[in-house]
């Protein structure tokens, strides 16, 4: 908990994230000093688990790895104290390094979606972020904040653009994550819901078409998509109800929402 780096974040006092580097490889750490009984009643009331400190991640990315869905590896984990608004504890990671969020990146693929390559790469990131989310879902797990800049695509190849058959993108951020037997309905639609949010709101000059979002709800649903767009359609106007009034709040002047998301709430 003394080492000292390049700080990420830090923004409570019983947090911070910063980068150091050992033997000229890249780490991150994750300090935890406690949330104190304020913070811990203040979920329990919310009828939510507090989240005490780094077990959390490190218990998610275990998940992750025995589900096959790519994120941080682990280089370290410890915990000290019995008093569950004292627990010290902190979660090291080795660095990403060659990555970049998508949030940032999909834009520039956009920019060049004219080329073949970049039109197959863009359908492949749809499909494989609708097979993470599927995988967390019917594991039992849910994210809470299933954004686009947690997730960050490989580019070690040095290329801008990788192979569509080559691409490989990681899931990060997993200090809130949840593990269930099963995973409620309310939290897939906060994930999925956090995903559209991204795309329409976030990802500055990313403009996604009726067959973007159509390709993702394939990937995510499986061959019975259409009969879900019917059958699940009060399931996906929550999703959409809850991505546009999330934007609203978020957003001073939204863009307009696409003619395929609004049919959904007809």
């Amino acid at each position: 908990l003394r080492i000292d780096g390049e700080v990420y974040k830090h923004v409570v006092q019983s947090r911070r994230t910063l980068r150091f580097e050992r033997s000229g490889k890249a780490f991150f750490l994750k300090a935890h000093w406690g949330v104190g009984w304020k913070e811990i009643f203040k979920n329990l009331v919310s009828l939510r688990r507090p989240i005490l400190g780094a077990r959390n991640e490190w218990l998610a990315i275990q998940a992750l790895n025995d589900i096959g869905v790519d994120t941080m590896r682990i280089a370290a984990y410890g915990a000290e104290g019995l008093n569950p608004a004292r627990i010290k504890s902190f979660l090291v990671t080795e660095a990403l390094e060659h990555t970049v969020d998508l949030e940032h990146w999909l834009p520039l693929l956009q920019q060049d979606c004219r080329r073949p390559q970049c039109v197959r790469l863009k359908r492949a990131v749809m499909r494989k972020v609708a097979e993470i989310a599927r995988k967390l879902h019917s594991h039992g797990m849910n994210h809470r904040d299933l954004y686009l800049c947690h997730f960050r695509v490989d580019l070690s190849d040095g290329a801008s653009y990788p192979e569509p058959e080559h691409l490989r993108i990681y899931l990060m951020d997993l200090h809130r994550a949840q593990i269930r037997r099963k995973t409620p309905a309310r939290w897939i639609i906060k994930d999925i819901s956090a995903l559209l949010y991204s795309s329409l709101y976030a990802c500055k000059g990313l403009r996604l078409s009726r067959t973007d979002y159509l390709r993702f709800v394939q990937a995510y649903v499986g061959d019975d998509w259409r009969r879900s767009l019917i059958n699940q359609q009060r399931f996906w106007r929550r999703v959409v109800r809850r991505a546009i009034r999330t934007g609203l709040k978020t957003i001073k002047t939204p863009p307009p929402v696409p003619q395929v998301l609004l049919r959904v709430l007809d």
